[in-house]
């Protein structure tokens, strides 16, 4: 397909160039290619199908893994003019989705969660689509959420299949050549084209320090950020902590503090994410919920008060801040204990193998399968547990709405090496994440050496094992002072402002 580029991204977009990489994974796309890209956490990969949906016409689907992020994606397009756009999720009610779905096809660009991708009649209406693009947007989730949290990222094959296999865009920030190779392995896409980039941000610099104490850390974090006055995201594995934390920042900091985490109501967290954006918020205590897709330009600090399971999530995470190319920090706050809630968090992952004798047992004297709900409580598994367990089932076409013979004990074998598989691939990443931290060597070297193999040099001091001194940091933007005021006020305020949710 031959189109003048530079012309259509400054008519679309009022760009002038492209960043890197992106003209590229464009001329791939156009030329109907299946792409594999990774291209840095703020190089804009969203331009790499946004733009080939304004010229190519019929529908560019993205499977996208959060709401918050096709929300915050649709109504930017839409306030830059682009209307042809809209996002299917679970957060619509029954009217809206219903009008979506009648005007699917008049939409070039439609955002949609993997899980409502498997909805039959959503299956049903794509399938007569002109569907030019299927876009899977943060792919590192086939590889790392796929396998037990979020089993549909696994079935993202079977969909391209049902809609006569249109090319395939492959997007992310972080993916080791295991983790790339595992994404096209799971999509059945073994020879797309890689167009892979530096991972390494150069005007990020780096800091570990240790602690005695989870209260030691917050005193750190206290005089980092009094000295320090700038969009800062602090990241926790613990919601407690993440609201613990966000409380004492609050009381002691002359800064706007909230925290944002799964465990809160869906426009609650729309609504924290907006006043970022919108820097009414200065400082978010967060997890790993809050950050993907999340176009805030200015975030200067990142401060992880846990540790990441992973390197990935590690470098995901970090690469929110100095979007704009300007100066930014990393700093990584642990003490000798926090190894714990990592594994903890593994535990609760993924099933034992007794749990899997216990399921086997049980399912091969029922007739029906029962609700998913019925056997989480039947034997106290979390739901990527039972996701594991039964994704597995499937796989091996023993869940059929029926079951028509016990599970043989080839099956049973096959799907506890797997488990034990999945074992190993998790305790050897929150290894490396352990053996990061203590590295007295370079730390940017060895942070991005398993994923490049040239590192380039930074345009800040590097980290604190080669010339960055975290005392010596001075953030100082221009923040007005603001009481502190009732919900109600502050409430009243984000909406004089004009802020959408």
């Amino acid at each position: 397909m031959r189109v003048d580029l530079y012309a259509a991204l400054k008519k679309y977009f009022g760009f002038s160039s492209f960043r890197e990489g992106q003209e590229e994974v464009i001329r791939d796309v156009l030329q109907g290619k299946d792409v594999l890209g990774i291209l840095p956490t703020g190089t804009g990969k969203s331009l790499c199908y946004q733009l080939p949906s304004k010229v190519m016409g019929g529908t560019t689907l993205v499977i996208s893994p959060l709401i918050s992020l096709m929300v915050d994606q649709v109504k930017q397009l839409k306030s830059s003019g682009f209307q042809s756009v809209t996002a299917l999720n679970s957060f619509m009610d029954k009217e809206e989705k219903q009008k979506v779905m009648n005007r699917l096809h008049a939409f070039s660009l439609v955002y949609i969660s993997p899980e409502m991708l498997q909805n039959q009649r959503l299956q049903q209406r794509l399938q007569h689509m002109n569907i030019k693009l299927f876009v899977i947007d943060e792919a590192h989730c086939i590889s790392q959420w796929g396998h037990e949290f979020r089993t549909d990222y696994l079935k993202l094959d079977q969909t391209i299949d049902l809609l006569k296999n249109p090319p395939v865009l492959a997007l992310s920030a972080t993916a080791t050549p295991e983790v790339q190779q595992d994404i096209m392995n799971k999509l059945r896409r073994p020879h797309m084209k890689k167009r892979i980039y530096p991972m390494d941000k150069q005007n990020i610099s780096l800091a570990v320090e240790e602690h005695l104490s989870p209260e030691e850390k917050t005193e750190r974090i206290i005089e980092v950020l009094t000295k320090n006055q700038a969009p800062t995201m602090i990241y926790f594995s613990s919601r407690q902590w993440a609201e613990k934390v966000s409380f004492e920042l609050r009381d002691r900091l002359k800064q706007r503090v909230a925290f944002y985490h799964g465990g809160m109501e869906q426009t609650d967290r729309m609504l924290v994410q907006q006043q970022f954006m919108n820097n009414q918020l200065d400082v978010i205590c967060c997890t790993s919920a809050f950050g993907m897709g999340l176009d805030k330009k200015d975030i200067r600090i990142v401060i992880h008060f846990h540790l990441p399971p992973q390197l990935e999530s590690f470098i995901q995470e970090i690469g929110r801040a100095g979007r704009d190319g300007e100066d930014a920090v990393s700093l990584l706050l642990f003490t000798r204990q926090d190894h714990h809630l990592p594994q903890r968090l593994i535990q609760s992952e993924l099933p034992e193998k007794k749990d899997l004798n216990r399921i086997f047992s049980f399912l091969q004297k029922e007739r029906e399968v029962p609700e998913d709900e019925d056997i989480m409580e039947r034997f106290q598994l979390s739901e990527s547990q039972w996701n594991f367990v039964k994704f597995k089932l499937e796989e091996e076409g023993m869940i059929r709405g029926r079951w028509h013979q016990k599970v043989p004990s080839a099956i049973q074998q096959k799907i506890e090496q797997s488990l034990e598989n999945r074992w190993v691939y998790k305790q050897n990443k929150l290894t490396e994440m352990m053996k990061w931290i203590y590295e007295t060597d370079c730390r940017r070297t060895s942070l991005y050496k398993p994923f490049q193999e040239v590192i380039r040099k930074p345009h800040v001091p590097c980290c604190d094992a080669c010339d960055f001194k975290l005392d010596e940091l001075s953030f100082c933007e221009d923040y007005k002072e603001y009481k502190k005021s009732s919900w109600e006020e502050r409430l009243s305020l984000i909406f004089s402002q004009g802020v959408l949710l």
